[in-house]
């Protein structure tokens, strides 16, 4: 019966054969994001641009934040964007079943098909802005280096954290539609705790915090992927300053929230757009 949910091999499988709808549809939402806009597809750049600006404003010049934080505007920018991938990822992923009912009760299709579909359209709209990133950094003396293939897995890795996290929350927010509304607060509180504006190790090395709250600073998902972007792409962040554990975490966060997402959401398949 459609209404059934499939065995976990045979799903992934439908949702390979529909990798081309996948795409097709990401990336039909991207280009219809901003098509409202007069500027259209240029606010892609512009927001995470406009939101490094407000935060160097208030941490970088009221609070002095920087001035501790060697190339503080490549590491602020840099910090931004890749907050931003996640955030925007999971916001979109907690609408893919709920905003998309009309879909879903009136087709037969595998479901993670739309928070999938959701993450690459985030993706793709980070591709298209680290050609502003790159130029902003290349503003402040970071030009590019063999480090800088660093990114791609790097990138792979917060994909595959992001795609599994939407999934969870699409799951959740199909049955309790008022995460949506929650969602910002609980991202906003995570983006202050990731050191998108701040150095977690500086504030660390300076301060007696609990260990269990050190613990969970260091290895913060959003702050672990952040870090590996910032040692690929800035010269000061150099190897000796990656502490060891993050390439480890970053795999390990990927595995647990793409694998254990995905087993999640295909758990419930044959509830979403019922009720």
């Amino acid at each position: 019966m459609s209404g059934e949910r499939p065995p976990l091999g045979a799903y992934v499988r439908q949702l390979w054969e529909r990798r081309h709808f996948i795409t097709a549809f990401a990336t039909a939402r991207s280009s219809a994001q901003y098509s409202q806009a007069k500027l259209g597809q240029v606010w892609q750049i512009m927001t995470p641009l406009l939101n490094a600006a407000v935060y160097y404003f208030i941490f970088g010049m009221l609070l002095g934040t920087g001035d501790s934080v060697p190339d503080f505007v490549p590491f602020l920018v840099t910090g931004v964007f890749i907050w931003t991938f996640t955030s925007a990822s999971i916001m979109a992923g907690t609408r893919a079943i709920s905003g998309n009912l009309g879909l879903v009760r009136a087709l037969h299709f595998p479901r993670a098909a739309l928070p999938v579909s959701y993450a690459i359209q985030q993706l793709q709209q980070l591709l298209f802005s680290l050609a502003a990133l790159a130029a902003i950094l290349a503003c402040f003396g970071q030009f590019p280096k063999m480090s800088w293939l660093l990114a791609v897995p790097a990138l792979l890795l917060q994909s595959i954290f992001n795609a599994g996290v939407s999934m969870i929350m699409a799951r959740l927010a199909a049955r309790t539609p008022d995460l949506t509304q929650l969602m910002p607060f609980v991202l906003r509180t995570w983006m202050y705790t990731s050191g998108v504006m701040w150095s977690i190790d500086k504030v660390l090395s300076h301060s007696h915090m609990p260990h269990l709250v050190a613990a969970a600073l260091r290895y913060n998902p959003a702050a672990v992927y952040i870090d590996l972007m910032r040692f690929a792409l800035i010269d000061s962040f150099h190897a000796d300053q990656l502490p060891a554990h993050v390439w480890a975490v970053a795999v390990c966060w990927a595995v647990l929230a793409g694998l254990g997402g995905f087993i999640y959401f295909w758990k419930a398949e044959e509830t979403y757009g019922r009720g």
